[in-house]
């Protein structure tokens, strides 16, 4: 009979299997966002989900979608600095109304 394994184990591989990202990354992301990007944007703007390395973020407004585009390097160095988190891409959609 094998030993048992820690569940925050067989999640972080189940996870990784699937998506590419582990727990620690994906609760980095959310874990860190507004210390990462500031409480200006987290204000307006918030993580979705992360998946194999593009970071999917909602905007409540057009304008706040363009300029999340405009500052994606930033926040992508922002949250391997913060969160210790390796994020290609930055992927932005406007919230819809009834999200909101």
């Amino acid at each position: 009979m094998a030993d048992p394994v820690p569940i925050t184990r067989s999640l972080d591989s189940m996870m990784k299997s699937l998506r590419g990202t582990d727990r620690i990354q994906v609760g980095g992301v959310f874990g860190k966002w507004d210390d990462a990007v500031g409480p200006q944007i987290a204000g307006h703007v918030r993580p979705i989900r992360l998946d194999q390395g593009t970071l999917l973020v909602e905007a409540d407004t057009a304008t706040w979608a363009t300029q999340v585009k405009f500052l994606a390097d930033t926040i992508i160095t922002r949250l391997r600095e913060e969160a210790r988190v390796e994020i290609d891409r930055v992927e932005v959609r406007v919230a819809s109304a009834r999200r909101k």
